[in-house]
């Protein structure tokens, strides 16, 4: 009899067991769906395939991406552009910007917690939001606004950063202070615009004429059409430009800066002959991934001093198409691509 028993509790816990393994393998899949960089190139070289799913370490979160932003940096770093100074090596998943939810928290973890909505800015030299799952930690992520969508979440972190770390960590803007920004209709500019007025600054901002009464809506004082006027007949005496464009615009900024301001500029670097004959001082920008800094621009988010401008929402298998657009950096804010739903 007791052999009997036994060999029926096996087979009940061989089957319980079964049933466990396959329960587990419908919950927590192994593998997710993601875009993947085999080799540097084209659009073309995005791939849309099945990838292990990451698994956080114990300073790292595992985050169920709900929405990724694209940024004109993720052509560079997939066609090789930047390999030579930063990104990843293929193969790759890449993104930057993600929205979405915690699943998982390693033990280090301590300002986070499973079922917490966030956005982040995953260090480019990692990348990983072009994915169903992706990885972040404390420094780079930070609680999603309430008042934003996941898909205007994710169009937020890098470009907003950008903005808050050009005009005030290296700018230095101060209420009063007048600044010029060249590209305000694009993805930092849309953010640099509301950043600085939100500081108490006036702002001249240069876009297309299809754009002007976006440059106005952010709360642009001055809303300049480079198309039809020069901005140096327009902007004299500035404390503080914010160059987005790069190219002649650049060269030209220096003479409407007043002695002892600054131009800080996001796509080129500044001539120290050109800073010296004004009497001025200038930076280039590398942003980098700071929580502290996500929470304030969310604090802005939350008090209607920022409101986020998409363009276009595309699926997570059009990235080609999201980048290319991305890449022309003439977008109406910013590209996202939606990944999966807010609820599961």
């Amino acid at each position: 009899m007791f052999m009997k028993n036994r060999s029926f509790l096996s087979l009940v816990v061989a089957v319980v067991s079964c049933a466990f393994t396959v329960l587990c393998a419908q919950t927590s899949p192994s593998t997710m769906k993601a875009i993947v960089v085999h080799e540097f190139g084209g659009p073309e070289v995005l791939r849309y395939e099945d990838t292990p799913k990451p698994a956080p370490k114990e300073n790292e979160m595992l985050i169920r991406v709900i929405a990724a932003g694209v940024n004109p940096v993720d052509d560079g770093l997939r066609s090789g552009h930047y390999s030579k100074y930063f990104g990843p090596k293929p193969p790759f998943t890449p993104g930057s910007d993600i929205a979405g939810v915690v699943e998982k928290t390693g033990v280090q973890i301590t300002k986070l917690k499973v079922g917490d909505a966030v956005y982040a800015y995953l260090d480019l030299d990692r990348g990983g939001g072009y994915a169903e799952y992706a990885l972040a930690n404390e420094k780079e992520a930070a609680l999603k606004p309430n008042s934003l969508t996941f898909e205007e979440a994710a169009a937020t972190p890098i470009v907003a950063l950008t903005a808050w770390q050009a005009l005030i960590d290296t700018a230095k803007l101060s209420p009063g202070q007048t600044v010029l920004i060249h590209g305000g209709s694009g993805g930092v500019g849309t953010f640099a615009i509301q950043i600085a007025k939100a500081r108490g600054a006036k702002v001249l901002a240069t876009a297309s004429t299809p754009n002007q009464d976006l440059l106005k809506q952010l709360g642009a004082d001055v809303a300049i059409d480079y198309t039809k006027q020069k901005f140096e007949d327009v902007a004299k005496d500035v404390d503080v430009v914010l160059d987005c464009v790069g190219k002649d615009t650049l060269q030209r900024s220096y003479g409407v800066v007043k002695k002892g301001g600054f131009i800080v500029t996001l796509v080129a670097s500044p001539d120290p002959v050109e800073l010296e004959k004004h009497g001025i001082h200038g930076s280039d920008l590398s942003v980098a991934p700071n929580s502290g800094e996500l929470a304030e621009i969310t604090k802005l988010i939350e008090q209607k001093k920022i409101k986020v401008v998409v363009s276009n929402a595309l699926p997570l298998t059009e990235a080609a198409k999201a980048q290319e657009q991305a890449a022309t950096r003439h977008t109406h804010g910013k590209i996202v691509l939606k990944v999966s739903e807010a609820s599961k």
